[in-house]
Protein backbone atom coordinates (compact mmCIF):
# COMPACT_ATOMS: atom_id res chain seq x y z
CA UNK A 1 0.00 0.00 0.00
CA UNK A 2 3.14 2.02 0.79
CA UNK A 3 4.48 1.93 -2.62
CA UNK A 4 0.99 2.40 -4.40
CA UNK A 5 0.16 5.47 -2.34
CA UNK A 6 3.70 7.22 -3.86
CA UNK A 7 2.99 5.96 -7.38
CA UNK A 8 0.02 8.28 -6.82
CA UNK A 9 1.21 10.89 -5.41
CA UNK A 10 4.35 10.83 -8.17
CA UNK A 11 1.41 11.24 -10.91
CA UNK A 12 -0.48 13.81 -9.05
CA UNK A 13 2.40 15.85 -8.63
CA UNK A 14 3.61 15.10 -12.42
CA UNK A 15 0.96 16.11 -13.86
CA UNK A 16 0.00 19.14 -11.53
CA UNK A 17 0.22 23.11 -13.64
CA UNK A 18 3.60 24.37 -13.59
CA UNK A 19 3.77 27.76 -14.20
CA UNK A 20 7.38 29.43 -15.51
CA UNK A 21 7.37 33.18 -14.35
CA UNK A 22 9.86 35.37 -15.44
CA UNK A 23 10.58 38.45 -13.95
CA UNK A 24 12.97 41.10 -15.13
CA UNK A 25 13.93 43.78 -12.49
CA UNK A 26 16.63 45.73 -13.68
CA UNK A 27 20.03 44.04 -13.87
CA UNK A 28 18.30 40.75 -11.67
CA UNK A 29 16.63 38.27 -14.08
CA UNK A 30 15.22 35.16 -12.42
CA UNK A 31 13.48 32.29 -13.98
CA UNK A 32 11.53 30.83 -11.19
CA UNK A 33 9.21 27.45 -11.31
CA UNK A 34 6.10 27.82 -8.97
CA UNK A 35 3.34 24.97 -8.77
CA UNK A 36 -0.23 26.34 -8.47
CA UNK A 37 -3.63 25.30 -9.54
CA UNK A 38 -5.56 26.55 -11.83
CA UNK A 39 -7.96 23.89 -12.74
CA UNK A 40 -7.62 22.31 -16.51
CA UNK A 41 -6.04 23.95 -18.87
CA UNK A 42 -7.82 26.61 -20.85
CA UNK A 43 -7.42 26.46 -24.64
CA UNK A 44 -8.72 28.72 -27.29
CA UNK A 45 -10.62 25.33 -29.44
CA UNK A 46 -13.88 24.49 -28.58
CA UNK A 47 -14.89 27.36 -25.90
CA UNK A 48 -18.44 28.69 -26.00
CA UNK A 49 -19.04 31.87 -27.87
CA UNK A 50 -21.16 34.74 -26.93
CA UNK A 51 -18.65 35.06 -23.84
CA UNK A 52 -18.71 38.08 -21.51
CA UNK A 53 -22.07 40.10 -23.79
CA UNK A 54 -21.69 43.55 -21.87
CA UNK A 55 -17.56 43.33 -22.80
CA UNK A 56 -18.42 42.65 -26.61
CA UNK A 57 -21.29 44.82 -26.81
CA UNK A 58 -19.58 47.95 -25.02
CA UNK A 59 -16.02 47.94 -26.93
CA UNK A 60 -17.95 48.01 -30.00
CA UNK A 61 -19.46 51.39 -28.78
CA UNK A 62 -16.16 52.53 -28.35
CA UNK A 63 -14.86 51.53 -31.75
CA UNK A 64 -13.28 48.49 -31.02
CA UNK A 65 -13.87 45.30 -32.50
CA UNK A 66 -12.88 42.66 -30.72
CA UNK A 67 -11.79 39.18 -32.45
CA UNK A 68 -13.38 35.55 -31.10
CA UNK A 69 -9.71 34.87 -29.89
CA UNK A 70 -9.32 38.38 -27.89
CA UNK A 71 -12.68 38.07 -26.50
CA UNK A 72 -11.72 34.27 -25.13
CA UNK A 73 -9.11 36.03 -23.48
CA UNK A 74 -10.68 38.32 -22.09
CA UNK A 75 -12.79 35.10 -20.39
CA UNK A 76 -9.98 33.65 -19.55
CA UNK A 77 -8.77 36.76 -17.58
CA UNK A 78 -12.29 36.56 -15.83
CA UNK A 79 -11.92 33.41 -15.06
CA UNK A 80 -8.26 33.38 -13.02
CA UNK A 81 -8.99 37.00 -11.95
CA UNK A 82 -12.07 35.86 -9.69
CA UNK A 83 -10.13 32.33 -8.94
CA UNK A 84 -7.41 34.24 -7.53
CA UNK A 85 -9.42 36.84 -6.05
CA UNK A 86 -10.90 34.28 -3.34
CA UNK A 87 -7.50 33.87 -2.29
CA UNK A 88 -5.47 37.39 -2.83
CA UNK A 89 -6.35 40.90 -2.70
CA UNK A 90 -6.54 41.74 -6.26
CA UNK A 91 -9.77 43.39 -6.81
CA UNK A 92 -12.93 45.00 -4.48
CA UNK A 93 -15.08 44.27 -7.84
CA UNK A 94 -15.76 40.28 -8.05
CA UNK A 95 -19.34 40.00 -10.22
CA UNK A 96 -19.00 39.46 -14.00
CA UNK A 97 -21.03 42.56 -14.98
CA UNK A 98 -18.48 44.72 -13.20
CA UNK A 99 -15.46 43.28 -13.44
CA UNK A 100 -16.51 43.74 -17.44
CA UNK A 101 -17.61 47.29 -16.67
CA UNK A 102 -14.91 48.72 -14.20
CA UNK A 103 -11.97 46.68 -15.29
CA UNK A 104 -11.93 45.67 -19.04
CA UNK A 105 -14.05 48.37 -20.77
CA UNK A 106 -13.30 51.21 -18.44
CA UNK A 107 -9.65 50.18 -19.80
CA UNK A 108 -10.30 49.98 -23.57
CA UNK A 109 -11.88 53.00 -23.46
CA UNK A 110 -8.51 54.61 -22.84
CA UNK A 111 -7.88 53.98 -25.93
CA UNK A 112 -10.24 56.63 -27.81
CA UNK A 113 -9.49 58.85 -25.17
CA UNK A 114 -5.89 58.88 -26.68
CA UNK A 115 -6.65 59.33 -29.91
CA UNK A 116 -9.01 62.15 -29.50
CA UNK A 117 -5.41 63.78 -28.19
CA UNK A 118 -3.12 62.01 -31.14
CA UNK A 119 -2.11 59.37 -29.47
CA UNK A 120 -1.77 55.93 -30.13
CA UNK A 121 -0.30 52.93 -27.63
CA UNK A 122 0.26 51.10 -31.05
CA UNK A 123 4.50 49.80 -31.05
CA UNK A 124 5.21 52.28 -27.67
CA UNK A 125 6.05 51.12 -24.69
CA UNK A 126 3.73 51.19 -21.58
CA UNK A 127 4.51 51.02 -17.82
CA UNK A 128 1.49 49.67 -15.44
CA UNK A 129 2.48 51.19 -12.15
CA UNK A 130 0.95 49.23 -9.16
CA UNK A 131 -0.65 46.77 -11.87
CA UNK A 132 -2.26 44.44 -8.69
CA UNK A 133 -4.86 42.81 -11.11
CA UNK A 134 -3.41 43.90 -14.22
CA UNK A 135 -5.68 47.03 -14.58
CA UNK A 136 -5.63 48.73 -16.90
CA UNK A 137 -2.28 47.11 -18.92
CA UNK A 138 -3.14 43.59 -19.51
CA UNK A 139 -6.86 44.60 -21.24
CA UNK A 140 -4.98 47.18 -23.62
CA UNK A 141 -2.18 44.16 -23.97
CA UNK A 142 -4.91 42.25 -25.70
CA UNK A 143 -6.53 44.73 -27.68
CA UNK A 144 -3.47 45.95 -28.91
CA UNK A 145 -0.52 43.31 -29.02
CA UNK A 146 1.66 45.35 -30.17
CA UNK A 147 2.44 47.28 -27.20
CA UNK A 148 5.60 46.83 -25.29
CA UNK A 149 4.42 46.40 -21.81
CA UNK A 150 5.85 46.28 -17.87
CA UNK A 151 4.00 45.87 -14.89
CA UNK A 152 5.25 47.01 -11.75
CA UNK A 153 3.77 44.83 -8.59
CA UNK A 154 5.68 45.23 -5.01
CA UNK A 155 3.48 42.84 -3.58
CA UNK A 156 4.55 39.25 -3.84
CA UNK A 157 0.88 37.46 -4.37
CA UNK A 158 -0.05 40.19 -6.79
CA UNK A 159 3.35 39.89 -9.08
CA UNK A 160 2.74 36.12 -9.00
CA UNK A 161 -0.83 36.09 -10.04
CA UNK A 162 0.06 38.87 -12.90
CA UNK A 163 2.68 35.68 -14.33
CA UNK A 164 0.33 33.22 -14.01
CA UNK A 165 -2.28 35.05 -15.31
CA UNK A 166 0.02 35.75 -17.99
CA UNK A 167 0.61 32.25 -18.76
CA UNK A 168 -3.11 31.35 -19.38
CA UNK A 169 -3.46 34.35 -21.84
CA UNK A 170 -0.39 32.80 -23.78
CA UNK A 171 1.29 36.06 -23.43
CA UNK A 172 5.13 35.49 -23.69
CA UNK A 173 6.77 39.24 -23.95
CA UNK A 174 5.57 40.86 -20.92
CA UNK A 175 8.11 41.93 -18.27
CA UNK A 176 6.79 41.66 -14.78
CA UNK A 177 8.99 43.35 -12.32
CA UNK A 178 7.88 42.54 -8.24
CA UNK A 179 9.59 45.85 -6.77
CA UNK A 180 8.59 49.15 -5.40
CA UNK A 181 8.15 51.71 -8.04
CA UNK A 182 10.48 54.17 -5.58
CA UNK A 183 13.00 51.55 -6.38
CA UNK A 184 12.49 51.10 -10.04
CA UNK A 185 12.55 54.27 -10.72
CA UNK A 186 16.12 54.55 -9.83
CA UNK A 187 16.97 51.65 -12.36
CA UNK A 188 18.71 53.24 -15.44
CA UNK A 189 17.33 50.56 -17.96
CA UNK A 190 13.94 51.54 -16.51
CA UNK A 191 14.49 55.86 -15.59
CA UNK A 192 13.08 57.91 -18.65
CA UNK A 193 12.90 54.58 -21.00
CA UNK A 194 8.97 54.66 -21.31
CA UNK A 195 6.37 56.36 -23.84
CA UNK A 196 3.42 56.00 -21.65
CA UNK A 197 3.03 55.18 -17.61
CA UNK A 198 -0.48 53.88 -16.02
CA UNK A 199 -1.92 53.40 -12.57
CA UNK A 200 -5.48 52.90 -11.48
CA UNK A 201 -6.56 53.74 -7.79
CA UNK A 202 -2.70 53.68 -6.80
CA UNK A 203 -2.88 56.93 -5.27
CA UNK A 204 -3.78 60.82 -5.38
CA UNK A 205 -2.50 62.71 -8.09
CA UNK A 206 0.07 64.68 -6.85
CA UNK A 207 1.96 61.41 -5.19
CA UNK A 208 1.02 59.65 -8.58
CA UNK A 209 2.93 62.01 -10.34
CA UNK A 210 6.01 61.27 -8.31
CA UNK A 211 5.82 57.85 -8.83
CA UNK A 212 5.39 58.07 -12.22
CA UNK A 213 6.30 60.27 -14.28
CA UNK A 214 10.69 59.35 -13.31
CA UNK A 215 9.82 56.49 -15.69
CA UNK A 216 9.04 58.49 -18.97
CA UNK A 217 10.94 59.61 -21.97
CA UNK A 218 10.28 63.71 -22.68
CA UNK A 219 7.21 64.14 -24.60
CA UNK A 220 5.91 60.58 -22.45
CA UNK A 221 2.42 61.05 -20.78
CA UNK A 222 0.95 59.49 -17.85
CA UNK A 223 -2.71 57.81 -17.87
CA UNK A 224 -4.41 58.60 -14.54
CA UNK A 225 -8.00 56.65 -14.33
CA UNK A 226 -9.31 58.52 -11.20
CA UNK A 227 -12.50 58.86 -9.39
CA UNK A 228 -15.16 61.16 -7.97
CA UNK A 229 -12.55 63.58 -6.64
CA UNK A 230 -10.60 64.12 -9.87
CA UNK A 231 -10.72 68.03 -10.10
CA UNK A 232 -9.56 68.35 -6.23
CA UNK A 233 -6.84 66.08 -6.82
CA UNK A 234 -5.64 68.20 -10.35
CA UNK A 235 -6.14 71.47 -7.58
CA UNK A 236 -3.66 69.74 -5.45
CA UNK A 237 -1.29 68.80 -8.24
CA UNK A 238 0.36 72.02 -8.71
CA UNK A 239 3.36 71.75 -6.71
CA UNK A 240 4.26 67.90 -8.04
CA UNK A 241 3.76 69.30 -11.54
CA UNK A 242 6.21 72.19 -11.21
CA UNK A 243 8.72 69.70 -9.30
CA UNK A 244 8.67 66.93 -11.48
CA UNK A 245 8.17 68.66 -15.01
CA UNK A 246 4.57 67.79 -15.97
CA UNK A 247 1.85 69.26 -16.97
CA UNK A 248 -1.49 68.48 -17.41
CA UNK A 249 -2.95 67.35 -20.90
CA UNK A 250 -6.24 66.69 -20.74
CA UNK A 251 -9.52 65.89 -18.34
CA UNK A 252 -12.02 64.52 -19.04
CA UNK A 253 -14.60 61.41 -18.42
CA UNK A 254 -14.06 58.06 -19.34
CA UNK A 255 -16.27 56.80 -21.89
CA UNK A 256 -18.98 54.24 -20.86
CA UNK A 257 -17.69 54.76 -17.45
CA UNK A 258 -21.50 55.02 -15.65
CA UNK A 259 -19.56 55.95 -11.78
CA UNK A 260 -18.27 59.49 -12.52
CA UNK A 261 -15.12 57.84 -13.83
CA UNK A 262 -12.54 60.37 -15.61
CA UNK A 263 -9.14 60.02 -16.66
CA UNK A 264 -5.88 62.52 -16.58
CA UNK A 265 -3.57 62.88 -18.92
CA UNK A 266 -0.12 64.38 -17.50
CA UNK A 267 2.46 65.39 -20.32
CA UNK A 268 6.06 65.06 -19.58
CA UNK A 269 7.97 68.01 -20.36
CA UNK A 270 11.74 67.78 -18.93
CA UNK A 271 14.15 65.62 -17.63
CA UNK A 272 12.86 64.40 -13.77
CA UNK A 273 15.47 65.88 -11.37
CA UNK A 274 17.49 63.08 -10.40
CA UNK A 275 16.43 63.06 -6.69
CA UNK A 276 12.79 61.80 -7.37
CA UNK A 277 10.68 59.45 -6.58
CA UNK A 278 11.77 59.93 -3.11
CA UNK A 279 12.78 56.89 -0.62
CA UNK A 280 9.82 54.07 -0.80
CA UNK A 281 6.94 55.30 1.51
CA UNK A 282 7.72 58.83 1.30
CA UNK A 283 5.71 60.13 -2.16
CA UNK A 284 2.41 58.62 -0.24
CA UNK A 285 3.53 59.88 2.96
CA UNK A 286 4.43 63.50 2.38
CA UNK A 287 3.40 64.41 -0.92
CA UNK A 288 4.24 66.99 -2.58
Amino acid sequence: MAEAGVTLFTLWFHFLPVTRRMVASGDLHTDKLQLHHLGARRRWSGREKHMLPILAEGAQELGVDLSAEQLERFQTYYEVLTDWAERVSLTAVKDEEGIQKRHFLESIALIPVLEEEGLSLTDKSLIDIGSGAGIPGIPLKIVDPTIKLTLVEAKQRKAEFLSALLKELEIDDVVVIPRRSEETAHNPIHREQYNFAAAKALAPLSTLIELTLPFLVMGGVLIAPKGKDTDKEVAEADVALETLKGAIRHVGPIPLADNKQKVVLVDKDLPTPARFPRRPGMPAKRPL
